[in-house]
């Protein structure tokens, strides 16, 4: 086996998924005016309410350079809140604000959407999710 022959990668196909499953939610999300990174800090954010800056990064894995401005960009929305910890000034909280968990209702259709787009049984997605998220584990497990 030719180690280098793109259609050996494992990392190809994961990486031409992600693409066009983004490419998909696009449209969608282009009617609730959120990229799919601000999807994602939304969702993390109707899930939890409030957390630190640190915490959504490591959760999201998202570097400062691209949370700043798209955290910026989601308070010039109203949607949060960015507010330094009373407890260490150094710790940015964020926080959902009314109109932010306002826009889970516009979101609500979004899963259902895309779970017609990628058409897996109900097994099938479950065994894709515990197999990707074995992936990272294991990639964070060897960084670590």
């Amino acid at each position: 086996m030719d180690k280098l022959l793109l259609k050996n990668q494992l990392c190809f196909p994961l990486y031409l998924c992600s693409k066009e499953i983004i490419r998909k939610y696009t449209p969608l999300l282009n009617k609730i005016d959120l990229t799919y990174t601000q999807y994602i800090v939304m969702m993390y954010l109707w899930e939890n309410k409030e957390c630190n800056v640190k915490e959504l990064g490591k959760t999201l894995l998202l570097d400062s350079n691209t949370l700043t401005p798209l955290l910026k960009k989601l308070e010039s929305k109203d949607y949060i809140t960015r507010n330094k910890s009373s407890n260490d000034s150094r710790n940015t909280i964020i926080s959902i604000t009314e109109k932010g968990l306002e826009l889970k209702k516009s979101a609500l259709a979004i899963p259902d959407s895309m779970i017609k787009c990628v058409n897996l049984s109900d097994e099938e997605a479950q065994t894709l999710y515990k197999i990707l998220y074995k992936v990272l584990y294991n990639i964070e497990k060897e960084e670590n």
